[in-house]
């Protein structure tokens, strides 16, 4: 008799264990968001994120095409807009001297050819009378040395455009590539003393220190 009331105590001790573990599970699966109540919990969770840098590189080949381009558009897209007044300056000196030469060039070269023909064999006079009146006192070989001279310096100042043209084009280009240059504090500089073991003579060493550079603000989308 006693064991049987033995087996019944045991079987009930296990009966009552075994509920209360399941009582347990139950309350670990309601607190998982997988079987939670809650309407915010059991929406579904996104993805997770990738950091992606959201500032843009500062290109130098950009800049450099485009001031090739267009004189003063490399420095606008470096954001040196203040460098375009003096682009346009800069280029507008030649051509104000191209323009000048070119129109003299002509008006000599006219007034000389106009000469030689009066002095020549046919004596053909009839374009005297358009000789600009500022050239119709000079001899023919002075109007032979300005027109050389102004033939002259008409080509130098194309020369000097297409010089002025690739410095604002050099110009864009370097500043595009100190866009990126490490200008902050974290470049320290350090001079010391140094003694050289093979040639047993003292000296000064120069250090230069660069700090790793910060790493970039990102969002996260």
């Amino acid at each position: 008799m006693r064991s049987y009331l033995c087996f019944i105590l045991l079987l009930l001790g296990v009966l009552v264990f075994c509920e209360a573990q399941a009582q347990d599970d139950k309350k670990a699966l309601a607190n998982s968001s997988a079987f939670s109540t809650n309407p915010a919990d059991s929406t579904p969770k996104p993805p997770v994120a990738v950091k992606k840098d959201t500032l843009k590189k500062h290109n130098p080949r950009i800049a450099t095409r485009r001031s090739a381009l267009i004189p003063g558009w490399g420095q606008a897209y470096n954001r040196e807009y203040w460098k375009i007044p003096l682009v346009y300056g800069i280029l507008a000196i030649p051509t104000g001297l191209y323009l000048y030469n070119n129109s003299y060039y002509k008006k000599t070269k006219f007034a000389y050819e106009a000469l030689f023909k009066a002095a020549g064999p046919d004596k053909d006079s009839t374009d005297l009378p358009f000789i600009d009146p500022q050239l119709k006192n000079l001899s023919i070989t002075s109007l032979q040395s300005y027109r050389n001279a102004f033939r002259r310096d008409r080509d130098y100042s194309v020369l000097w455009f297409l010089l002025a043209w690739g410095l604002q084009v050099a110009d864009a280009t370097v500043f595009a590539h100190l866009k990126q240059f490490d200008v902050s504090n974290d470049l320290t500089m350090e001079v010391t003393p140094v003694f050289n073991p093979l040639t047993r003579t003292p000296g000064i060493g120069l250090t230069l220190n660069l700090k790793p550079p910060a790493r970039k603000p990102v969002t996260v989308r």
